[in-house]
């Protein structure tokens, strides 16, 4: 199984209009475009991931003027982006068909592939003391890294060919249900990634 990108090239920069981060606030928060094929047999749905791999640990560093994060802070993972029951049939999802621009306090119902549902991304943790963006994030929002941290984020779009249809999890899935939920049921996986930064100190 392979997944690629019309938006991105892989391993190369995301475009401002995929991100939800800009050099002065907010970008266009576009899902960017999929497609995927050489799909295994027996498929009976998919499942979508956008993780960014090298959020920073230590929040207290995380927008400061007065200091850069290194790149060896220790590193987590952000969720950005999880989609469970893709329809088996389903080959590609188009720029902007899921998300295209910010709404404040998360979307409500985001659009999506028929049949799919999405789960919360982890700006609902992010955003929960901020009174005008608080709220449950469901859906792709897409890249927004520090302004100040010296890493560059890579951002890496997981697709998972399941056995299984509908995916057994409830309402305001996040991506730890979405890992056992799927366990035992993956008959292949594929990813490609690519990355993004707001630190004009780092390297294009």
């Amino acid at each position: 199984m392979h997944i690629a990108s019309d938006s991105f090239a892989p391993r190369e920069r995301i475009p401002a209009e995929f991100a939800m981060g800009v050099a002065d606030g907010f970008g266009g928060n576009r899902n960017p475009q999929l497609h995927w094929d050489d799909v295994p047999a027996g498929v009976r749905s998919f499942v979508l991931m956008c993780i960014d791999t090298d959020a920073p640990t230590d929040a207290a560093t995380v927008g400061r003027s007065d200091l850069q994060i290194p790149v060896e802070q220790p590193r987590a993972e952000f969720v950005h982006w999880v989609l469970v029951d893709l329809p088996a049939d389903l080959r590609a999802i188009e720029a902007g068909s899921c998300s295209d621009g910010v709404t404040a306090h998360g979307k409500r119902m985001p659009p999506g592939p028929p049949g799919s549902r999405q789960g919360l991304n982890d700006y609902t943790g992010w955003f929960a003391g901020d009174p005008e963006m608080a709220g449950e994030y469901s859906g792709y929002d897409g890249p927004y890294p520090p302004f100040n941290d010296l890493r560059m984020h890579r951002y890496f779009f997981r697709l998972f060919a399941l056995d299984i249809a509908p995916l057994p999890v409830g309402d305001g899935f996040r991506v730890a249900d979405v890992w056992r939920a799927m366990h035992g049921h993956v008959l292949a996986e594929t990813a490609v990634w690519g990355r993004y930064s707001l630190n004009p100190a780092v390297a294009a």
